[in-house]
């Protein structure tokens, strides 16, 4: 059984999960693990979240593609038990990686395509609107590249934006 604070951050991290693009359930059971503090198995995680075993399980194996949760193996169990990255920084690089790839990638490819496809002469302020959205997706395309490079370099460009927002 889940404490009711612990109920209340599962809730809140599945609403706000919704958010990143992901289903409630998943962000249920990411939830549930960062709360816990031993490594669960799919049937703890289902009893515990009131949800069925199927739904626990492929939301588990997103989870595990996402690379915020790992399989771990108690020894003497058979069973696969869970955990979530234990590094809040980590976790939010990899979730900034995989909405990128997700959201950001292909919403920048749809613009592109639209131009590519478009004529400029037929419908002239259409165009030139879908080419200044361009022009600034693909800024902010090169930014997300590099910010999300790898760790270091997010961390260090987080610093440069802390500087900014502390004077």
């Amino acid at each position: 059984m889940v404490d009711k604070q612990y109920e209340q951050f599962i809730e809140t991290w599945g609403s706000m999960g919704v958010l990143w693009g992901i289903n409630r359930s998943m962000a249920r059971i990411h939830a549930f693990l960062i709360t816990s503090e031993e490594p669960a198995d799919l049937d703890t995680i289902a009893d515990s979240l009131k949800m069925s075993r199927g739904n626990a399980s492929m939301c588990l194996k997103e989870l595990r593609h996402w690379g915020v949760i790992q399989r771990v193996h108690s020894p003497g169990d058979r069973r696969d038990s869970y955990v979530a990255e234990p590094d809040a920084f980590k976790m939010f690089f990899l979730i900034g990686q995989e909405r990128k790839k997700r959201e950001f990638d292909p919403a920048l490819h749809s613009v592109r395509l639209l131009l590519a496809e478009g004529d400029p002469e037929k419908r002239k302020a259409v165009h030139a609107r879908l080419r200044g959205l361009e022009r600034l997706l693909t800024s902010i395309d090169r930014v997300l590249n590099k910010c999300l490079q790898d760790e270091k370099m997010t961390k260090a460009v987080l610093n440069i934006l802390k500087g900014f927002v502390a004077r």
